[in-house]
């Protein structure tokens, strides 16, 4: 069932600030099966709310959120996976429509238009008709309409997804091949989003490519979890043009896990490693810093260090279950949260963009998945323009909401160039 939500509720409870330049939205995925899921909302070194969706909205978020991303100017996206659904919200965590029959969605990519959304399932109802799968599926939703509009099938469990010039890049991690009759995954998949078509792939070798991906100018961070007793986990940044162009050495691997990972700035990932072992019977946890154009030209054995900024590794290794990194695309801050027993409540960790740790401060269970909102300074005085179709100016960058550095400008999509806001034809 799609259904838009009108909303005519007047909640004293709601949460607003005014005049912030910190803004950031927590989600905090709670406990598995118990529909405890929720949203923090922290603003200017102060955690403002530990139930932000609730107390905007009067109602809960679902089970088991996990991944958001803003998908427009005023529109995020949540994947609540238990709940089966994507809940939209505006800036100011006002729900503002949901998709539901999503049954275990994992993770969320945008081209600043539509909205794409990996699953575990094997059947999606599109506006076309039912899809059946053999193994995963992408979906690609139009949330204007809230609709489903296509989908098409992946390999089995697709976990991270990322939008790069035109084409949708797919992590299969195969992870539950200890269950069901299959192996583990390896390849990367790569869609062409507009017609959510197949149109290449990169077989990694590495097995189980488990949890988000994150997106630096031309380069993928990707993790491979390894299969918890004798193959162990590592760390794959891909090329994304040399992908697109079936070109050899695409990709190079490191001997260790980036299961949290971020980006840094337009060649730099910051990463967690958290490394689990059935044999050991326990975590090993891992601080990096990664050049990614430096690991893929030595093929590997240089471009990444076992460190992060000032005293944040120290800080790390402090914590008892590290469980998110991110950096503020706006303002260069750091965070990092700590999920504890991941049965009660976690903290969240703020450091400078040189790593001076600024304070940390209680959130609710399981937080581990980040946005920051544009801070107000910059939302004023934003000159509106048009561009031509899939035109740039010579030697000007255009960047999409998150920062991204982009390729092709999507029709109605939003995006920056040169310090000004521009709305693609």
């Amino acid at each position: 069932m799609l259904r838009n939500l009108l909303l005519t509720l007047s909640l004293g409870a709601a949460v607003a600030v005014m005049g912030a330049e910190e803004k950031l939205i927590i989600v905090d995925e709670g406990t598995w099966q118990t529909d405890n899921g929720r949203l923090s909302y922290f603003a200017d070194g102060k955690m403002v709310s530990n139930e932000w969706f609730r107390e905007t909205n009067g109602k809960k978020l679902g089970d088991t959120p996990a991944d958001i991303i803003q998908v427009k100017e005023n529109l995020i996206a949540i994947a609540v996976r238990n709940s089966n659904l994507v809940q939209l919200i505006d800036n100011d965590g006002k729900a503002v429509g949901e998709v539901d029959e999503l049954p275990n969605l994992r993770c969320l990519a945008t081209d600043g238009r539509y909205l794409y959304v990996t699953s575990y399932a094997h059947e999606c109802q599109t506006t076309s008709g039912l899809k059946t799968f053999t193994k995963g599926f992408v979906a690609k939703i139009d949330p204007e309409t809230l609709s489903i509009i296509d989908a098409v099938e992946t390999g089995y469990e697709p976990e991270g997804i990322a939008f790069y010039d035109g084409h949708l890049f797919v992590a299969n991690s195969g992870g539950y091949s200890f269950q069901e009759d299959h192996d583990y995954e390896t390849t990367v998949y790569i869609f062409d989003a507009e017609k959510m078509k197949k149109t290449g792939e990169v077989d990694t070798g590495k097995p189980n490519l488990y949890g988000r991906i994150s997106l630096a100018d031309r380069y993928l961070c990707i993790n491979s979890a390894g299969n918890y007793y004798d193959v162990a986990g590592c760390g794959i940044i891909l090329d994304c043009e040399k992908a697109l162009k079936n070109e050899e050495k695409a990709f190079a691997v490191i001997p260790y896990v980036v299961t949290y990972n971020c980006t840094a700035d337009n060649s730099t990932f910051y990463a967690i490693g958290s490394e689990y072992s059935f044999t050991a019977g326990g975590y090993e946890y891992t601080c990096l810093t990664l050049n990614a154009s430096e690991i893929l030209s030595s093929g590997g054995k240089d471009g990444y260090s076992l460190s992060l900024p000032g005293t944040m590794k120290q800080d790390v290794e402090k914590m008892e279950s590290p469980y998110g990194i991110y950096v503020n695309p706006y303002t260069q801050m750091i965070y990092a949260t700590d999920a504890g027993s991941y049965g009660s409540s976690g903290k969240l960790y703020q450091w400078s963009a040189k790593g001076e740790l600024k304070g940390s401060y209680a959130a609710y269970i399981n937080p581990g998945w980040f946005l920051a909102l544009c801070p107000d300074s910059q939302l004023n005085g934003i000159d509106e323009i048009e561009a031509e179709e899939g035109v740039a100016q010579p030697g000007s960058a255009i960047y999409d909401l998150l920062g991204r550095k982009v390729k092709t400008p999507v029709s109605r999509g939003i995006y920056i160039r040169e310090g000004k806001k521009f709305i693609q034809k």
